[in-house]
């Protein structure tokens, strides 16, 4: 029999975010995450997002031991103002037993239907910047730190259970080497001159602080037109500069501006931190603080995290200036492989920005739905 109880103290919340410390504990290529973040993400006092969402955290027992974990999610403004009746669901682990993922759904669902919602999507999280889909291809490589790594039995769960696929996305890498300054330095000039504009590095996080806000709000604008895109308020400006800003090398980030010095452009790069986290095994203290900083400074991967465009400046070939700007930082760094993260498959604008970088597509994810009606 499975047994279902909601995580509500920090004692049952750190049980949710252990649970797949033990169901991966023998995985070369699962990252764990920072426990305490992970809390921080999930705390009403910490994160802004719950100004705007609502969300519990299950946990699934059989014979009193943890089988798996389930986050429902209700975001508020997807709902009310954009009109999306989602249901959504993330932080999904669970064994290997049909009844433990099936008993975890059915709770989704009921929760859905009891607040007239149309449909169930999952694995989510609350916005477009926390992790999303189930891994379905590439399940040899090394996972990272904004992305969720699951087992391959998950996928028989899901259409088992009578769910169908909703989004796909993929992630794609290429050799540094890959990036031949032929490619982008001519139209890098060009754009330049033809729209006046410049590009902004950077060699302190306080100089990218002041400016941080206009690169969430040209976020907004950026994604803006996508179905699922949920906007951030200005609350969570705050906590995503005090989250994510200090974890990226300044270097990183590229801004482009206008003649007016109106932001146009934005990019954030992150070095990789995958084995790092994994060396750190959930804490900062007493030596994972130090394995993230080497990481910081010293890996060779890097992950293409977001690229921002201002729609009036899109297809006038931006990224040119981007590449470029980048290709100096890689080389100086030594930089050895470039990563993307997850994708949607029918974005192909952005398989046309990458084509000349010869990339390979070496993971698939997917989303799944179920109707609630």
């Amino acid at each position: 029999m499975i047994v279902l109880k909601e995580a509500k103290n920090i004692a049952e919340l750190k049980k949710f975010v252990k649970f797949p410390f033990s169901l991966y504990k023998d995985s070369k290529y699962w990252v764990p995450p920072i426990i305490n973040d992970e809390l921080e993400t999930f705390s009403s006092d910490k994160n802004p997002v719950f100004k705007d969402a609502q969300a519990q955290f299950f946990l699934a027992y059989k014979n009193n031991k943890i089988v798996g974990r389930i986050a429902a999610i209700i975001n508020w403004i997807e709902v009310n103002q954009q009109k999306v009746k989602k249901m959504r669901f993330g932080w999904f682990d669970f064994i290997d037993d049909i009844e433990v993922s099936k008993t975890l759904l059915k709770k989704i669902e009921a929760i859905g239907k009891e607040n007239n919602l149309s449909y169930m999507e999952g694995p989510v999280g609350f916005s477009n910047l926390d992790k999303v889909g189930v891994l379905v291809e590439g399940f040899n490589e090394i996972g990272s730190m904004i992305t969720w790594y699951n087992h391959p039995y998950y996928v028989n769960h899901y259409l088992e259970l009578g769910f169908t696929v909703e989004k796909e996305y993929l992630e794609n890498k290429f050799l540094f080497s890959n990036a031949k300054p032929e490619f982008f330095e001519k139209a890098n000039t060009l754009i330049k001159k033809r729209y006046n504009l410049k590009a902004i590095n950077f060699t302190k996080t306080k100089e990218v602080m002041p400016l941080a806000n206009k690169m969430f709000d040209l976020f907004n604008e950026t994604y803006a037109s996508l179905a699922s895109f949920v906007p951030i308020t200005d609350i969570q400006k705050e906590y995503f500069k005090k989250k994510y800003i200090s974890f990226i090398n300044p270097e990183y980030i590229k801004f482009i501006v206008d003649e007016n010095e109106n932001l146009v452009a934005f990019s954030i790069v992150m070095p990789s931190f995958s084995e790092a986290l994994q060396k750190a095994n959930g804490k900062l203290f007493p030596f994972g603080l130090f394995h993230l900083l080497k990481a910081k400074k010293n890996s060779k991967d890097v992950l293409f995290y977001l690229i921002g465009i201002h729609p009036e400046y899109q297809n006038k070939g931006l990224t040119a200036i981007i590449f470029s700007e980048y290709y100096k930082t890689f080389a100086d760094k030594g930089i050895q492989n470039c990563i993307r993260t997850p994708e949607l498959s029918d974005n192909t604008a952005i398989r046309q920005m990458w084509k000349h970088f010869n990339p390979e597509v070496f993971k698939k994810r997917r989303t799944y739905r179920k109707n609630l009606s």
